[in-house]
């Protein structure tokens, strides 16, 4: 299979030995591959250079964000038909991008295709297993996909790419647009990646959490209107679970000690309940913490948009 047509834009920031992994398992023959930078000192740009490499150093002089990296990457696209994006601490699998142009050159419907990324070190720390199981998700017709897929060009381009102004959650709000516009997206039965999240403690866990909370009220906000509802019940059951039940609580301490502890039961009870349901004790549990990260995520979102500021890069390793 001929992978002229085929572009392939990194995006990265300071990956280090990660990055020489991700461009050490590029397939050879690409048309292009463009490596698009955000403020590295790390080597990057010279590493990504030797390797062959188009780079494009972003603008110091504005916030950094992934959706403005792969913009700028799909600016640089010069007649590829397909473009696979990746991250920098990701690493393609062996036979992803053959499995991938089949399926997108075989149905003119789907505008873009992923597969399985996998955690590189899950037995690492119980953060590390959660994001393996997090890339988890159901194969066939889906409604988003992550920084790691393979995509149409012309599709992309048709939308405008990706929003810039978004720190995260830039993927699925794209998706939104592109099935909006009569586009399909499909998580096909393939392994993809390779991903290090090299995410050990637990405060690297709550930033991204947190960073997910953003998104969702973010998201809701710009496509939170029926029919989509795009992202607008996590937005609630964070809130509801990380800011609404605790104001509860305490305002029943005015009441009675009994009430504060029959409220808070509701915590350990959803615990059992998501833990029996799934067999994950441990997501369980980091499931109802991250509720109290993910509505701090929405409210300084939301604080941010009163204040009129823009809120900036959130970043966990």
């Amino acid at each position: 299979m001929s992978l002229e047509r085929l572009a392939i834009v990194i995006i990265g920031r300071n990956e280090g030995a990660r990055f020489l992994a991700c461009l050490e398992a590029l397939p050879e023959g690409v048309g292009q591959v463009i490596y698009v930078d955000s403020g590295s000192t790390d080597g990057s740009i010279e590493a990504a250079r030797e390797h062959g490499a188009e780079v494009v150093d972003l603008d110091r002089g504005q916030p950094f964000t992934a959706a403005r990296a792969r913009n700028a990457g799909i600016a640089r696209i010069a007649g590829a038909e397909w473009v696979q994006f990746l991250d920098g601490d990701c690493a393609l699998r062996e036979g992803w991008i053959e499995a991938a142009l089949a399926r997108l050159q075989g149905d003119e419907g789907l505008a873009v295709v992923c597969g399985r990324r996998r955690e590189r070190f899950p037995e690492a720390s119980v953060f590390n297993r959660l994001c393996d199981a997090e890339w988890d998700t159901p194969i066939g017709p889906a409604l988003a996909c992550g920084g790691d897929a393979m995509m149409r060009v012309s599709a992309l381009r048709a939308v405008d790419g990706y929003n810039g102004g978004l720190i995260a959650g830039e993927e699925p709000e794209l998706c939104v647009r592109l099935r909006a516009a009569g586009w399909r997206i499909e998580r096909l039965d393939a392994e993809m990646t390779w991903h290090d999240a090299a995410m050990t403690r637990f405060g690297q866990w709550w930033t991204r959490t947190k960073r997910a909370g953003h998104a969702f009220a973010e998201g809701a906000a710009l496509h939170g209107a029926p029919p989509e509802r795009h992202w607008v019940r996590e937005t609630r059951r964070a809130l509801l679970w990380g800011a609404v039940l605790p104001l509860v609580i305490l305002g029943a301490l005015l009441v009675s000690p009994w009430l504060v502890l029959l409220l808070a039961l509701a915590y350990p009870v959803q615990v059992v309940r998501l833990g029996l349901r799934d067999g994950d004790w441990a997501r369980a549990v980091f499931t109802v913490l991250g509720k109290f990260a993910e509505a701090q995520g929405a409210l300084g979102y939301y604080l941010s948009r009163l204040r009129g500021r823009k809120p900036g890069l959130v970043e966990y390793k």
